[in-house]
């Protein structure tokens, strides 16, 4: 018995379910003179935009007669499988980057649905609020650890917060938008800030150059009256304060007119200026000296322990002395 062949021009396609009605480009030649089917699983979008039958009983024969082009959405479906065994080129395209954000919107959507999540249905932006400032500071721990696995994850639950609330403001009656609106006007922003990249601006040189040339668009496109619209006055105070000292500084506003003082304010806030006028993160600066202060902590609470001491019997002089035996920059990374 010979082996089935099918005719040239035969092929399997190979589309996304997630990219809707897009076929791949390649398929477009081969549907001249051949006979079109989608396979039962394809995306109902693809199928009524192909109008094609679904594929006979006898495919494989036919394609030995005819040109077959067979969509489907699994490439290892039956029929599938028979047409490439048989000779039919197979037609695939790349997935484009970030198709998969494409599932996270829909699996968002079907939670925050009738029928999805009962917890997920009752949540609202200010209900929200407290989750994302939690898993933006895990990122940040992440990050402050040198923990891949940790800072693929967090990221995650960071785009998790930012489509949660897209998708909650879908359903206000007033002002509705999705998470399109969301992509657009992030893409305006970046393109209208870089006209160095996307249009015929000036050449910025570096990367002190261009934060101050967005911060001079960005007063521009919202129509700010003052240096300081728009610094977000809710974030911790030593970041707030370094936002309000770079916005002065970049507006010539002199280091000796900022705020210092004899008040602890005051001093915290000269302190910061002095950092941030320096070319250093305060923010971190301090982060830092907390995180390895804690880090001498455990240290000294650990070595209590092991001399058969508790740390909650020691005297002020115990932990100077414990304390000592721990430098600075005690604490490591794991």
């Amino acid at each position: 018995m010979s082996e089935v062949r099918v005719r040239e021009g035969s092929a399997v396609v190979v589309v996304d379910d997630r990219l809707g009605e897009v076929v791949p480009a390649a398929a477009v030649p081969l549907l001249r003179g051949a006979a079109v089917y989608a396979a039962p699983g394809l995306a109902p979008a693809a199928r009524e935009a192909l109008a094609a039958p679904e594929p006979p009983a006898d495919l494989l024969a036919r394609a030995t007669r005819e040109p077959v082009v067979l969509f489907v959405g699994d490439v290892d479906s039956a029929e599938a499988t028979a047409l490439r065994a048989a000779g039919a080129r197979l037609v695939t395209a790349p997935p484009p980057p970030g198709v998969e954000l494409l599932d996270a919107v829909t699996v968002m959507d079907r939670l925050r649905s009738p029928g999805g999540c009962p917890w997920d249905a009752e949540q609202d932006h200010d209900s929200l609020r407290q989750y994302l400032v939690e898993e933006t500071y895990e990122l940040l721990d992440a990050i402050e650890q040198r923990d891949r696995e940790a800072l693929r994850e967090e990221l995650g639950d960071v785009l998790l917060q930012v489509l949660f609330h897209a998708r909650v403001a879908t359903e206000d009656e007033q002002d509705p938008f999705d998470i399109d609106a969301v992509a657009a006007g992030l893409v305006s922003k970046l393109v209208s800030r870089h006209p160095h990249v996307f249009a015929d601006g000036p050449a910025v040189l570096d990367a002190e150059s261009q934060h101050a040339r967005w911060e001079e668009l960005k007063q521009q496109e919202k129509q700010r009256e003052s240096i300081v619209d728009g610094v977000a006055v809710g974030q911790p105070a030593v970041a707030l304060a370094a936002k309000l000292v770079q916005r002065a500084h970049r507006a010539g506003i002199p280091a000796d007119a900022m705020p210092r003082g004899e008040t602890p304010g005051e001093a915290l806030f000269h302190t910061t200026a002095q950092a941030k006028l320096a070319g250093a993160d305060p923010e971190d600066g301090l982060r830092a000296v907390a995180l390895d202060f804690a880090a001498r902590i455990r240290g000294a609470e650990q070595r209590a322990r092991e001399a058969g001491r508790e740390p909650a019997q020691l005297s002020a002089d115990d932990w100077r002395e414990l304390l000592a035996e721990a430098p600075a920059g005690a604490r490591t990374d794991s």
